[in-house]
Order: C-alpha cells, then structure tokens, then sequence
C-alpha cells in the first residue's frame, strides 16, 4: 500500500506514524501538515521531528495555515505547548518542500491515478484545497479514510462537535461532498469506545519515548473522561486504513453541519427508516456519495498492534 498522511502532529498523530512506520507492507509516499493541534509550523516541524525519529525517507509538505471561514483555534491544552507534550526536542535537520501540501496531494494523484491511498487525520483544509488544484481527485485517489465526527455520541471539542471537524467545518463538508468513491470516516463512535486505558500506558518502558509524549495527552484525559489512559483517535483510523476488517461500519450519506449556534460542526446523516414512496424526503441529498462510517472496532487486537508498534526498537 502506498499513502498520503495529512495530519496536525499532535501526540496521536505521532502513534499514528509509529503504527504505519511499523508495517513492512506500507509505504508512506508523502506528508503533509496542516493547522489544528497547534498552528501548522509548529505541526510542520514535528512531523519532520518524527519522519526523522522513525526513519520515514519522505516529503514533507507544510499545508494550510488556517480554516477556510474561521478563525484559527488550536489546541495546545490538550498536546502539549509544542504539539508533543513537552518532548517535541531539537529542532530538525531535515526542512519541508517548497510545495504546499493541497499541490502535494494533486500532484501526487494525477501521478499515480487510483494507486495512492490518502489518510486525513487532521482537519480537512487542505484535501479541500486539493480538490479546488484538481476537481477530479475522488476519482484518482484509491481509498480515503478520515478521521473526524461524532455521528451518534457526544463530541469531545464542543458538546456535538468532533475537533477535526470542528476547525474547518466548510472543509470537511467540500470533502464528504466531492464524491470520493472509497471514503471511510473514523469518528468519536468507535474511537472513544476504545480507550486504551492506564495500565497500557504503564506498561511500556519509562525510557520508551512514545510513553513519554503520551504523558500530557493521558493528564487531560484523566481531566476529561475521570478515568486513567488516553483515546487513540488517529492510530485508530491508520489501523482500520490497513485492516478494514478491524471494524464494523454503517453506509450512508453525511453532512456537516454550518450554521447551527450549538452544532456547528457536527456530522450529521438522515438515519430515519423511510419505507418506499415516504412523504418524507432525506435530509442529506442523494447528490452526495454514500460513506462507510466506523462503529464499532476490536479494540484488544487493536491496542496490541499500536503496542507492539510503539516498542519497536
């Protein structure tokens, strides 16, 4: 499998890196960044920070530095002043390409049509911006998965709002309404259903460095669930790109929503039952392209994955 990683590292992004960099059978092809965790040249420099540590020989592209209709919010408490709980370290050798990522990723698919698969694990900016380079992009990217939304459980930045979404709601909605043909969401329904808990953390070696960024990202979410351990969103979504059958999912058409005061950012899906010739129309258009959503995962087999990835020497 050959891949694109968008993401705004971010502690769970790194596990995500880690999880991918583990796998013999993956290559990652290019990196781009883009605003979210914290601001894009802080995620810029950790993700050559990382491509570094794990030894991954590729480009890295810095993307968008901003929403597309919003003001930019990061979200330092939650990773760290510096996006690695405290650990991101020196600054890196190596520097980014001269090529934003959205021109990254449109490059690279008209390149290689139907032979790159994308993993979007930060907000939606710059596939979106990829898609105003190169409208035909759903049709040259092989499979896309996301992670982002709380279809039918609380949101974790807003009451209903999931963060990725959340930072560029226009964004992710252009994304789920371009028509990829394979897209897969990943959202707070199965993520925050497999909470890795403490004693997974305990139990990797104190010197062990993913033990240690993951630190700040447990501190808050002790602080926010009352419970020891952390939720491996994005490793998550990296692990359902390479196994689907890691995880169960529902079919349908999404949204996001805009304008709502409370809800502004949510994913949404007309789940209602309409037998055939309802009076009632659905919610979200039959324009839109259908989207496999995941609900649930094998958490166990999962966790035994990211730790063996993390604790590999």
């Amino acid at each position: 499998m050959r891949l694109i990683v968008d993401a705004d590292p971010g502690i769970d992004d790194a596990l995500a890196l880690y999880y991918l960099k583990a796998r013999a059978d993956i290559e990652i092809v290019a990196i781009g960044t883009v605003h979210g965790n914290v601001p894009v040249r802080q995620a810029t420099a950790n993700a050559l920070r990382l491509a570094e540590r794990l030894g991954i020989d590729a480009p890295v592209a810095m993307g968008a530095a901003r929403p597309l209709a919003q003001p930019l919010k990061t979200a330092e408490d939650v990773h760290g002043p510096d996006g690695l709980g405290g650990y991101a370290g020196d600054e890196p050798q190596r520097s980014h390409t001269t090529e934003s990522a959205a021109e990254q990723i449109a490059r690279l698919a008209r390149k290689n049509p139907q032979e790159l698969d994308l993993l979007a694990i930060g907000p939606l900016t710059n596939v979106a911006l990829a898609l105003q380079i190169e409208p035909n992009l759903p049709n040259l990217i092989n499979r896309t998965v996301v992670m982002g939304g709380a279809l039918n459980v609380p949101g974790n930045i807003t009451s209903h709002a999931e963060a990725n979404f959340w930072h560029d709601p226009e964004a992710a909605d252009l994304v789920l309404d371009a028509g990829f043909e394979d897209l897969t969401i990943v959202g707070l329904d199965v993520t925050m259903a497999n909470h890795a808990p403490g004693e997974w953390l305990d139990a990797l070696p104190n010197t062990n460095y993913v033990r240690q960024i993951l630190g700040f990202y447990a501190d808050f979410y002790g602080s926010f669930l009352g419970k020891s351990g952390f939720v491996p969103h994005d490793p998550l979504a990296a692990a359902i790109l390479l196994e689907p059958d890691l995880a169960t999912y529902v079919e349908d058409r999404f949204a996001i929503e805009l304008t709502g005061t409370y809800t502004r950012g949510k994913l949404v899906a007309d789940q209602r039952f309409l037998a055939e010739g309802s009076p009632f129309g659905r919610d979200i258009g039959t324009t839109r392209s259908k989207a496999k959503y995941a609900v649930s995962a094998d958490g166990a087999r999962f966790l035994d994955q990211l730790r063996d990835a993390v604790t590999q020497p």
